[in-house]
């Protein structure tokens, strides 16, 4: 996922310096001669673990949130990156009672707080955003701004300060592309047909070759999926926060 993430922020902004790490994985991550302190802007990727599992690489995590948010920075937080900050920050995460969200979240709505938020410049009031993902937040830091919601998860982007960084954080993927999202179906298809994210395996695999083959689509097809098949769209979110970081 962080080489989805690195593509995307290089197209957006050729002059951006990336520094991959991964302390969920390293013990040393920080590269040699680097510190914490050297990092202009942190975006926290998406991962397959859930918080509350308490895992040495989790609790890991949650400690270098916790050492981030200590400093003045810019953090945006994709997917796990919710959980992690929100946790770091002194909120609540849960297993969501709504059950998997995959593919596709639907009917995002934008808060009072999101359509004025500078994240959501230029986005719709109502869209769909590729996701992947078993939790939620339960309770959210101090004064933390709900930015958007639908019907599976109350809190799909928020916004909070803590100290002197400043977080945006959404529950889906803005950083994903079509084909990604094609290969994920394939590689997790039972998974998805389990939990009842496809009615059958027709379904399933229509939407598989919609997202394989984005370029070949209709214009009436690619008007219902503008939203995730036309990059500038379901990236705004992060074309957003480099505008207001350089």
């Amino acid at each position: 996922q962080f080489e989805v993430y690195k593509k995307i922020l290089k197209k957006k902004s050729e002059k951006i310096k990336i520094t991959i790490i991964h302390p969920a994985v390293l013990d040393e991550y920080l590269p040699l001669g680097v510190n914490l302190e050297d990092f202009e802007a942190v975006v926290w990727t998406g991962s397959l673990l859930n918080i509350y599992d308490d895992s040495k690489s989790i609790i890991k995590q949650i400690d270098l949130a916790k050492e981030l948010l200590k400093r003045k920075n810019k953090i945006f937080g994709s997917c796990w990156g919710l959980p992690v900050l929100v946790t770091a920050a002194g909120g609540k995460v849960r297993k969501n009672p709504n059950g998997l969200e995959a593919i596709l979240a639907k009917n995002i709505k934008l808060c009072d707080d999101g359509i004025n938020h500078a994240m959501y410049k230029n986005k719709q009031s109502s869209f769909n955003a590729f996701c992947w993902h078993y939790d939620e937040a339960e309770t959210l830091p101090k004064d933390s701004l709900i930015l958007a919601s639908n019907e599976k998860s109350k809190y799909q982007s928020i916004s909070f300060n803590f100290n002197q960084s400043t977080i945006w954080a959404v529950q889906y993927h803005p950083e994903f592309n079509p084909k990604w999202m094609a290969g994920l179906i394939e590689q997790r298809k039972e998974i998805l047909l389990e939990h009842n994210i496809y009615k059958n395996l027709s379904d399933l695999e229509k939407e598989k070759k919609l997202f394989e083959n984005q370029n070949s689509l209709g214009s009436q097809t690619t008007s219902l999926y503008d939203d995730v098949l036309n990059e500038k769209i379901h990236s705004l979110e992060i074309t957003n926060w480099l505008k207001i970081n350089n």
